[in-house]
């Protein structure tokens, strides 16, 4: 798909979804700003598009209103993938999370409508919408975060789209399910496929927050990705809200056993308490998002997993040789 837009900025282009947008720009023609403080963003995940041109990478913060102000100059199209995204983490420093999440968006709006960027997409999330038990989740639900994340996701989305009544920016929000693919990192506020992931090729147990028959619809990220090219394409989702999710749900435990199947691990599955803050089932209602720009999720859990669980073991493969290679040699 081709955009009218010449140039973008990504914030947190370094990062896990960020950067697979990042790659996609750059292969239609866009020239490619990326705003990243390198917090959660990573070297590798940008080492090839910083060897093809239009690409530029700016060091910075979103919290920083003169940074951001110095990167939306001479762009067309925002995407904001920029945040922090740990529910866990959120109910531990939830004021980190509203600096951030929230007062980072609006220096990145401000800066927007001063410098006349005419398209900003804003990254939102399925937790908007909690815990409630009618499934799937639409956008004309209400919504009813139930952790800090959450309340600075609802409250990004709320300003980007008061931005768009309020002063004519272009502004559209995705609301995305679970978003899981190769570069997603296997730490502690990683995704819940990354960690059975490096778990299970690493021979450790699966750790199951509460009884693993919530609920989840994972998308993969190239869907995400897919999600925001058509949201930046089109005309009419000004001012919207959509969903993306990947068109169904599995239980997390058996998520964990088609991880252990995939990699042919000898992991065992381990359950501990619930997480605080989390919501029991999550799934995407897409009518809205097919209907008015598209979208339709290309890759469903199991070949993503194996397309995961392949980057994941050369990912570990190469960080095997590095380590073996930076060993002091004998004489």
């Amino acid at each position: 798909m081709e955009l009218e837009y010449t140039t973008a900025l990504v914030t947190g282009g370094a990062g896990f979804i960020g950067s697979h947008l990042v790659d996609r720009l750059l292969d239609i023609g866009l020239a490619v700003r990326v705003l990243d403080d390198m917090s959660n963003g990573h070297e590798t995940n940008i080492e090839r598009s910083r060897q093809r041109a239009g690409f530029e990478l700016v060091v910075g913060d979103v919290r920083s209103q003169e940074t951001v102000e110095s990167a939306t100059r001479n762009i067309d199209v925002v995407f904001h993938e920029a945040a922090k995204v740990s529910v866990m983490h959120s109910a531990r420093d939830p004021r980190l999370y509203f600096d951030v999440n929230v007062m980072g968006t609006l220096n990145l709006l401000e800066a927007c409508r001063r410098n006349d960027v005419r398209k900003f997409v804003q990254a939102s999330s399925s937790s908007v919408y909690g815990n409630t038990p009618v499934l799937p989740k639409s956008e004309v639900m209400p919504t009813s975060p139930m952790s800090p994340y959450a309340v600075t996701k609802l409250t990004q989305e709320t300003l980007a789209l008061s931005f768009c009544h309020t002063y004519g920016l272009n502004t559209t929000a995705l609301r995305y399910f679970n978003v899981y693919g190769p570069r997603q990192r296997g730490g502690s506020y990683a995704g819940v496929i990354s960690i059975f992931i490096s778990r299970a090729l690493a021979g450790d147990p699966l750790p199951i927050e509460g009884d693993g028959m919530q609920s989840r619809d994972f998308t993969y990220v190239s869907d995400a990705v897919q999600a925001n090219i058509l949201a930046a394409a089109s005309a009419i989702s000004k001012g919207r809200v959509y969903n993306v999710g990947g068109g169904g749900r599995i239980t997390i435990e058996k998520l964990a056993d088609a991880v252990i199947s995939h990699t042919q691990s000898k992991s065992t599955k381990v359950f501990g308490p619930r997480r605080l803050g989390d919501v029991q089932d999550s799934l995407a209602d897409l009518k809205r998002i097919e209907a008015e720009l598209g979208y339709k999720p290309a890759v469903d859990i199991m070949k993503g997993l194996a397309a995961t669980i392949a980057w994941q073991r050369e990912a570990s493969a190469v960080k095997t040789q590095v380590s073996i290679e930076s060993q002091p040699r004998g004489a």
